[in-house]
């Protein structure tokens, strides 16, 4: 996950979730999640391994339809708090991020 965030991103670290969007129509593309990041993640939240992959997948899959929270003044964080809600899940990656 280091080597794909340092490729794609140019960020030299080992990120939770990278998306990879589709040039092919019809297909939203990929979502990548460093399990041993998400591990260490849920353990921080105290939840299971299993919500925090769920919660990195929403978030992977808000950004393949379109949505950048660097830019969007709020947006993918609203998006993703109502589905997060919706799914059962606890605070946002997003949320979370921002409170840190």
């Amino acid at each position: 996950m280091r080597r794909l965030n340092a490729q794609y991103r140019k960020a030299d670290y080992a990120t939770d979730v990278l998306s990879f969007a589709s040039e092919t129509p019809g297909d939203l593309g990929d979502i990548a999640i460093a399990r041993g990041v998400a591990a260490r993640q849920a353990k921080a939240q105290g939840h299971s391994d299993a919500i925090e992959v769920k919660t990195l997948a929403l978030h992977g899959l808000l950004h393949l339809v379109g949505y950048d929270h660097e830019r969007d003044r709020g947006e993918m964080r609203k998006a993703e708090d109502r589905l997060r809600r919706r799914a059962g899940l606890p605070v946002g990656l997003i949320t979370r991020s921002h409170t840190r």
